[in-house]
């Protein structure tokens, strides 16, 4: 049977020249200078194959783990195609909706993928009974993404069984402001946190992730990467995003997400035609109109580019993602939504 849903869609296909960009989930005004100049000190080096000994220990360091516990990749695309090379599991599962790329990744390996649907009606809040028992596989994400919704680390723990692998997608923790929900340091068996560096720091053209997970998972991921799968320059970055400063900006930058998506909230919640569902957690919010499909197109008309939802498992047509951006565009984009659906 041929999936309905487009698992290969990402957001980066609904922006163009000339529109204002609310469908990438990266943060406006990155990466940063000091970023950048990192970035640039390592074009001398490129003579050389990459090392990636120093950003290991760096992103070992930020998240007080040892460095047998941390496997670099380009982005977590990579992680993910790693992941469904990696493991062997004779029913994997993943938790929708959520970022298409495990699923599509694990579908390319010849895995048979079953789906748990989280409901808008429950706030997309996982219930982790209906996950089946017999899955070995598990992929969720959090804060997940088109949800924005954080769910309980407790409740991702109760996924974690002795023979499960469990694989937690915290693409978008740093832009949760001290990360309460995290498991990325966490001693559980089976255990697989994918992290990026693209969303808060502005690198999707530079591609560098990270895995974090107990050594002996992480033996078998690195098994079937390929050499020098991360640049130099993207080593540098991981190495510039791990120290104590880049660590206290991002923390601001989460809290000012979290103004900017709270004011986001507040003039969608003045618009007629849309609902939210859930508690909004990520540097994005997901919105339910009717048809959202024909408004996408009079935004873009408009110089507005906005995520359609309907290629995620377990939304439909109805369903826009948006992303959150400082006030002033909001406040133009909101205006230009409300005059559409008026």
């Amino acid at each position: 049977m041929v999936d309905a849903f487009d698992l290969e869609h990402h957001g980066d296909l609904e922006v163009g020249e000339g529109l204002v960009d609310l469908a990438v989930n990266v943060r406006a005004g990155t990466p940063p200078p000091w970023l950048v100049d990192a970035i640039t000190a390592s074009l001398t080096e490129l003579a050389a194959y990459p090392r990636p000994g120093a950003a290991v220990n760096a992103v070992a360091r930020r998240h007080g783990v040892s460095p047998d516990r941390v496997l670099l990749t380009a982005g977590a695309a990579e992680a993910f195609v790693l992941i469904a090379r990696a493991f062997r599991p004779r029913h994997p599962v993943v938790v929708h909706p959520q970022f298409t790329e495990p699923e599509a990744a694990l579908r390319s390996a010849g895995h048979l993928v079953d789906r748990v649907i989280l409901r808008p009606e429950d706030g997309f809040v996982l219930d982790p009974a209906a996950v089946p028992r017999d899955a070995d596989l598990v992929v969720i994400g959090n804060p997940t993404n088109p949800t924005s919704v954080l769910h309980p680390a407790d409740s991702l723990r109760e996924l974690a069984r002795p023979d499960r692998i469990l694989v937690v997608d915290e693409a978008f923790m740093d832009a949760v402001p001290g990360e309460p929900e995290s498991l990325a340091c966490a001693s559980i068996p089976g255990l697989v946190v994918v992290r990026s560096l693209t969303k808060t720091w502005g690198l999707a053209g530079l591609r560098v992730g990270y895995v974090l997970a107990a050594p002996s998972l992480i033996e078998q991921l690195s098994a079937v990467q390929p050499q020098w799968p991360v640049s130099t320059p993207a080593l540098a970055a991981a190495i510039a995003c791990s120290n104590e400063r880049a660590v206290a900006e991002a923390a601001q930058a989460a809290l000012d997400i979290s103004r900017q998506r709270v004011h986001l909230l507040d003039k969608l919640g003045t618009t007629h035609g849309l609902s939210t569902y859930g508690v909004a957690s990520a540097p994005f919010v997901l919105v339910h109109v009717r048809g959202a499909s024909e408004l996408r197109e009079s935004l873009r008309a408009q110089g507005f580019a906005v995520r359609r939802g309907d290629t995620f498992p377990g939304l439909g047509p109805d369903w826009l993602r948006i992303a959150v951006r400082p006030e002033d565009v909001t406040d133009g984009f909101v205006k230009v939504l409300a005059d559409l659906l008026r």
